[in-house]
């Protein structure tokens, strides 16, 4: 679960790391409100879970209330869906810095991601320049060292002071690495300020999913998703992606979604939705097909590989789904696994032509949405 700025700078200052003056505005006379207590210049930051949100436009500087009142308007009707505006104290800027934690995908550790050149071109700087981007593995079980921060101040180029804030910094962003479970704790960028003092200038907190049962605070609702059906699968624990192409999958397991996703691609077709019913939810075929029913695709494809989830299992799911939804469209099936032969027996009875291969559904499904058959 991504949490929007304002939390997750919430959280940063309750765990110690400096953040700008801010408040939090839901509408253009709050704005002004806010710009009443924080003063100009300011910040109007867009409070979406997106990225990019400089180069889009959602972060604009103002100096004047007049200028604040047509950003702030502009902001909350875009199509961005902006309903929070986080309005932000201008920091007088020496230099910006690029830090966070994150889980390391290979070995069995934490790993801190530092560079001393942070901000909105970290991405790129990665891939074009990566002896700038320092890293450090943190033993989860020791948690951080005081001689790993020192050595990530000093590699960072700090001394003296700032280094004591920066290694302050880089022990709070751990600890609540830690503590919230998170998958990422981001600060890009992190400000070192003319004045001497070093400030979160923004912030990124994701949570483990399977971990939010320990995070009470923070709780699913309707902001976090782009769309109705996103935010419904959540709270059937489904996964599910919204997309505004042509072919709904409802497949399970998701390494074999992911290649269905991909053999699309390849074939020219285009994707209405990623929704994975497989594992604990390999049971639930008629929610999963309810919530593909609301896209506006041309053909739901269902491909599935059942071991432990068996295959007629999820034809008897698929086959009540149909019957309870009545679905306006033509639906392509490739049922594999456990009990195959049953499930092939069970589909055929309700009047769909199970395939065997999942490259010839994917064909057939493409072709469906081309009108070619």
């Amino acid at each position: 679960m991504k949490l929007f700025e304002y939390q997750a700078k919430e959280v940063f200052k309750n765990g110690g790391i400096p953040i700008p003056e801010s408040k939090l505005a839901d509408s253009v006379e709050e704005v002004v409100d806010a710009i009443e207590t924080i003063g100009l210049p300011c910040v109007l930051k867009s409070q979406v879970l997106r990225g990019g949100r400089g180069k889009a436009g959602l972060i604009p500087f103002v100096r004047t209330i007049e200028e604040a009142k047509a950003e702030a308007k502009r902001l909350f009707a875009s199509e961005h869906n902006v309903k929070r505006l986080l309005v932000e104290e201008a920091v007088n800027i020496e230099k910006e810095i690029y830090l966070s934690v994150t889980i390391d995908p290979v070995a069995p550790s934490a790993i801190i991601i530092a560079s001393a050149e942070g901000g909105v071109e970290i991405e790129s700087l990665a891939v074009n320049d990566p002896d700038k981007i320092i890293q450090e593995a943190i033993d989860i079980t020791a948690g951080i060292q005081p001689y790993q921060a020192n050595d990530l101040a000093f590699r960072l180029g700090f001394t003296d002071d700032i280094a004591k804030q920066v290694k302050k910094v880089i022990f709070g962003l751990y600890n609540i690495f830690s503590s919230y479970d998170a998958e990422l704790a981001e600060i890009n960028p992190l400000f070192i300020t003319k004045e001497g003092k070093v400030i979160a200038g923004d912030g990124k907190l994701m949570i483990d999913e399977n971990s939010m049962h320990r995070q009470p605070n923070y709780e699913r609702t309707r902001d976090y998703y782009d769309s109705d059906m996103e935010f419904e699968a959540a709270q059937e624990g489904i996964p599910y992606l919204q997309f505004d192409g042509d072919i709904s999958l409802m497949c399970a397991g998701a390494g074999l979604t992911t290649t269905v996703y991909d053999l699309i691609n390849y074939e020219g077709g285009s994707i209405a939705n990623y929704l994975e019913f497989g594992g604990p939810n390999y049971r639930k075929a008629v929610r999963a097909m309810e919530l593909c029913l609301q896209n506006e695709s041309k053909v739901i494809l269902i491909v599935t590989f059942g071991t432990i989830a068996r295959a007629d299992v999820m034809a008897e799911g698929i086959v009540d789904a149909m019957n309870r939804l009545k679905p306006d469209r033509p639906i392509v099936t490739c049922i594999r696994g456990t009990n195959e032969e049953e499930a092939v027996r069970i589909l055929k009875e309700a009047g769909l032509d199970p395939l065997y291969d999942t490259e010839e559904a994917v064909q057939k499904a493409v072709a469906i949405a081309k009108g070619e058959c």
